[in-house]
């Protein structure tokens, strides 16, 4: 947990939900979510882990395959509060973060909340504003606390962050810094439609959206329990130490290799993924699984012949499980 949820939702004052309701709110939700989307029950998976596993995600695609929906259906799944900020080049961090308002009846600065104090924060096209205003998001999606003119202010718990951007006129985008990139949990593609779910999609839109009428089937509190669930996973450390040996191939096999920070999310990803497998441990095919979409991203290639994932790729095939 980061310090702030530490400190306001300790484990003693929650209780974890057993492994298997952990698995059916996984699976309530994905359900209700594909009465929306159609075609990406695996997305959707990988976001809820990232929900589950205390991380931010990022969602990189073309324009009009469903990016925005998907994160606005994920959040109307959940009763928690669901806020959305555009990007756009003329941003100001304070319209991220909010403002201190002089008050001319108390004759004092009272602080205006901005649209980052959700539980759920929809950051679209996130590549259009500048690099200032990306980096309002960093303490945020760090420390779950934002800093205004020096006083600190604590998000709501649970907090996560789902970003968009579109990977076309990229002459009109700023590139998202290091830093901010290394914070998101997992990046991840939708891609097209195959024509079998366009075509249903497409019946499901002709009259009403359904987005429109998609109510919550989890609670804020439901999703809390189930996150004191993942944490209290178990970590073996043969498995902690298979993490470790992966990253140091990345380190010595690339100009940027993954950061500790990207071992934690590994990690916190794999307790999830081995949760909705019905296990209260993690084994070696749980970080497998979540290698790509966790640590891709985060890896600058020695070569212009490499990608990030061909990195973690060569990793797996060089790194032994003991």
């Amino acid at each position: 947990m980061t310090d702030a949820e530490t400190t306001t939702h300790g484990a003693s004052e929650r209780t974890a939900l057993p492994v298997e309701e952990t698995e059916d709110l996984v699976d309530r939700i994905s359900e209700n979510v594909e009465r929306v989307i159609v075609g990406h029950r695996d997305v959707i998976e990988h976001i809820l882990i990232t929900l589950l596993a205390r991380g931010h995600l990022l969602l990189e695609d073309v324009p009009g395959v469903g990016k925005t929906m998907l994160a606005r259906s994920i959040a109307r799944s959940v009763d928690c509060s669901f806020k959305r900020i555009q990007f756009t080049p003329d941003l100001l961090p304070s319209d991220v973060t909010g403002v201190n308002v002089f008050d001319q009846k108390t004759r004092e600065f009272e602080f205006q909340p901005g649209p980052v104090f959700g539980n759920v924060v929809l950051g679209d096209e996130i590549n259009r504003a500048p690099p200032k205003t990306q980096s309002a998001l960093l303490e945020a999606m760090e420390e779950s606390q934002v800093t205004v003119d020096g006083t600190t202010h604590p998000l709501p718990t649970p907090f996560t962050v789902i970003a968009t951007q579109n990977d076309v006129e990229l002459s009109r985008t700023y590139e998202l810094p290091v830093a901010e990139i290394d914070r998101f949990m997992k990046k991840l593609r939708l891609g097209y439609p195959n024509e079998a779910d366009e075509t249903e999609l497409l019946g499901r839109v002709a009259n009403r959206h359904p987005i429109e009428t998609l109510e919550p089937v989890a609670t804020t509190e439901d999703v809390l329990r189930a996150r004191e669930t993942v944490a209290n996973v178990e970590v073996s450390e043969p498995v902690r130490s298979y993490v470790s040996q992966l990253a140091t191939y990345t380190r010595d096999n690339a100009e940027l290799g993954v950061s500790p920070r990207g071992s934690i999310a590994l990690v916190r990803a794999a307790q999830a993924r081995a949760v909705l497998d019905a296990r209260e441990y993690v084994v070696p095919d749980d970080v497998q699984t979540e290698l790509q979409s966790v640590w891709a991203h985060r890896i600058h290639p020695e070569t212009g012949n490499e990608t990030g994932q061909s990195v973690v790729q060569a990793a797996l095939g060089a790194v032994s499980v003991e």
